[in-house]
């Protein structure tokens, strides 16, 4: 598959690259509807030169929306949100430092006035990549016709899974 090199519409970064079993769905859902993205490793803590950088140049560089993963203290959408003009959804991520994902969860959607962070539940970097996608779709309707197809493809899931419940016998069962 030849792929033309083309910039990036959406950074999707994580605090560790142990991070990236979740944030991968991201990913995935960029490639299912064909945007330009990147994904990169970006720690506040351990890289708060190079996080501060990202942020403040990745308008310029095309990106549109940041999707922005962490997991513990969770701290690098809030940073990045704090430094860019553009959109950051946060992932907060069950990691193995975590209090069951609360710490994360709290960390990225307790942000104070001025600095939002769309928020998704824990480990939701599929959410994620879709509210991307429909953020992008705002603007381009060829990315508008593809979240159509794709939310008309998640109503047909349930009415294919109504047909196939119909035909579950029970005793007491009515429908």
């Amino acid at each position: 598959m030849n792929i033309k090199k083309t910039a990036p519409r959406v950074s999707i970064i994580m605090g560790s690259t142990s991070d990236l079993p979740i944030m991968k769905q991201a990913a995935e859902i960029m490639d299912e509807f064909e945007i330009p993205f990147e994904i990169n490793a970006l720690s506040a803590h351990r890289t708060p030169a190079q996080a501060m950088d990202f942020a403040k140049k990745a308008y310029g560089r095309g990106i549109r929306v940041i999707i922005a993963g962490a997991g513990g203290a969770a701290h690098l959408p809030g940073v990045i949100a704090a430094l860019t003009p553009l959109p950051v959804i946060g992932v907060p991520i069950k990691a193995s430092i975590s209090i069951d994902g609360w710490d994360s969860i709290l960390s990225i959607l307790q942000m104070p006035p001025g600095i939002p962070v769309a928020t998704v539940g824990l480990d939701g970097a599929r959410n994620a990549g879709i509210l991307a996608t429909q953020i992008l779709a705002t603007g381009d309707e060829t990315i508008l016709k593809k979240v159509k197809n794709f939310k008309a493809g998640l109503e047909n899931k349930i009415v294919k899974a109504n047909q196939e419940l119909a035909k579950v016998e029970f005793k007491f069962k009515v429908n």
